[in-house]
């Protein structure tokens, strides 16, 4: 019952926030803070519980499997389980629901109960998406987690909130309608096969479909989760969200809300549609190198530094799309650290460009320089995540991208070239980045002051957690491997063939 209690902890503890707030300005603070808490806890002992069974090769991939019958006359069910990428996923999820309520602290003071409700039914959704296994189900959930960060970025938002929100919502909201006729096409196809009408997961994997109609259902999946991921030319909205949303909101757009894209091309895409996926391939992994570089073009041309940092996600999601479509063992491995890695660096950065503009009252970076002697512990960890977001070895992004390029030359060796220049442009964005922010010519201004502990805690987790992925990557890598052989049930050909 684990996984319907994590579900029942979010939104309960959204409801409760929210219901405090209308007479306690800083209970539903601390309520979002505990009930993270709890969860991440609660995930934690999980992992170390199972971790043993998973090291020793454990052939069973779904760790818990939960099922109840929910509308059973038209097949759904209220059905979760995760396996180890879930289980990751699940824990980065209320890892940084944890950092999201902290970096808000003082940020947010307006509505404070109907922030918290939101952000915690955010995660819930997220949560569920994660964990769905009715495809009814699972589109539940994806609208669940759609309508809050709606809010999220409506309410609280800078300047151009409403604009930024409503592109946000029309891009996701259409581009998971298509996913949704998708997942009606399938359900009448799987009946007219066996006369069962179902959304279960399980059942759907084998339905038999004509290639035709096969390549238009998986492209209505494919569209919803290009959209959330980004992929180039579905990224527009992510720039705007980004810039506008407030801290919080950016975190949990970059280190979770782009996984459930890459996670539901993973989950969805390749097992339901593994003949189509391998014939179009090539094409997703040349969208993978054109993202990874036009992200980091644009990414160099930007002055206001969350945009800047907004372009950067687009880049490292180009290596994500590259790794998932080479089929090869190192590149799952590498996106699955990429997933990690690029949502604690990122998310790092973000949360630190809500600190500069808590303190400048400006994201312009042509209007910053000279912060170092002034702010020299932020100027410090900055370099650190910049380092981090460029791939400098020791740290967690220089495992991700190293596994993917490795796995992707396996593939296809000219679009691996390719990609490999996105490193050289990731170079010079992070360092004109610090160097426009922390060098040059001193503001004349106010003195401004470095971190509190309250932010000294924030950045030192996540500075050790970089880290820690970047020297010790192997528990991941070994709670990711019952998937990885999963796919490779699904393409022996594609693992076999790669030297």
């Amino acid at each position: 019952m684990i996984l319907i209690w994590l579900i029942g902890l979010l939104m309960g503890g959204g409801l409760l926030a929210f219901l405090v707030g209308q007479w306690n300005k800083t209970l539903p603070r601390w309520i979002s803070l505990y009930t993270l808490i709890i969860g991440f806890i609660a995930l934690i002992s999980f992992w170390v519980e199972h971790y043993a069974a998973i090291n020793i090769g454990s052939t069973d991939s779904w760790m818990i499997d939960f099922q109840q019958d929910w509308i059973p006359s038209f097949g759904i069910s209220f059905h979760l389980a995760i396996d180890g990428l879930s289980l990751l996923l699940l824990m980065l999820t209320f890892f940084l629901g944890i950092l999201a309520v902290l970096c808000s602290w003082k940020e947010i003071t307006e509505h404070l109960g109907f922030y918290h409700f939101n952000l915690l039914w955010i995660l819930a959704g997220i949560s569920g998406v994660f964990m769905a296994m009715d495809l009814f189900l699972f589109y539940f959930f994806w609208e669940i987690m759609l309508i809050p960060m709606y809010f999220l970025i409506g309410i609280w938002g800078s300047k151009n909130r409403e604009y930024a929100a409503y592109k946000f919502f029309i891009f996701t909201q259409v581009s998971g309608l298509l996913m949704f006729i998708s997942i009606l096409a399938l359900y009448f196809i799987h009946a007219q096969n066996t006369g069962r009408y179902t959304f279960n997961y399980f059942e759907l994997l084998g339905t038999v479909i004509a290639p035709q109609t096969a390549f238009w259902l998986m492209m209505g999946f494919m569209i919803a989760f290009a959209v959330k991921l980004p992929v180039v030319p579905f990224h527009s909205w992510l720039p705007d969200a980004h810039s506008e949303a407030p801290t919080a909101g950016s975190l949990i757009l970059a280190g979770l809300l782009l996984k459930t894209g890459a996670y539901g091309i993973l989950r969805f895409v390749l097992p339901l549609f593994p003949e189509i996926a391998k014939t179009y391939a090539p094409c997703a992994m040349l969208l993978g190198v054109i993202g990874i570089i036009y992200g980091a073009i644009l990414a160099f041309s930007q002055t206001d530094l969350k945009r800047l940092i907004a372009y950067t996600s687009v880049s490292h999601m180009g290596f994500v799309i590259l790794g998932i479509f080479a089929f090869n063992e190192l590149a799952f491995q590498g996106v699955v650290m990429q997933l990690l890695t690029h949502a604690i660096s990122t998310g790092a950065l973000f949360i630190m460009a809500g600190m500069l503009k808590e303190r400048l009252h400006t994201r312009e970076i042509d209007e910053m320089g000279g912060l170092w002697f002034q702010m020299p512990k932020m100027g410090a960890i900055a370099v650190l995540f910049a380092m981090a977001s460029l791939g400098l070895p020791g740290l967690g992004n220089f495992v991700a991208e190293f596994l993917i390029l490795l796995g992707a030359f396996k593939s296809n060796m000219w679009l691996t070239v390719l990609a490999t220049i996105g490193l050289i442009f990731s170079a010079i964005y992070s360092l004109r980045m610090i160097q426009k922010v922390f060098h040059g010519p001193i503001p004349a201004s106010a003195p401004f002051s470095d971190f509190s502990w309250r932010e000294v805690f924030i950045m030192a987790v996540l500075t050790i957690s970089i880290i820690w992925l970047g020297l010790y990557p192997q528990p991941i890598i070994n709670t990711a491997r019952p998937m990885i052989k999963q796919m490779e049930q699904l393409f022996p050909t594609e693992f076999k063939n790669q030297p």
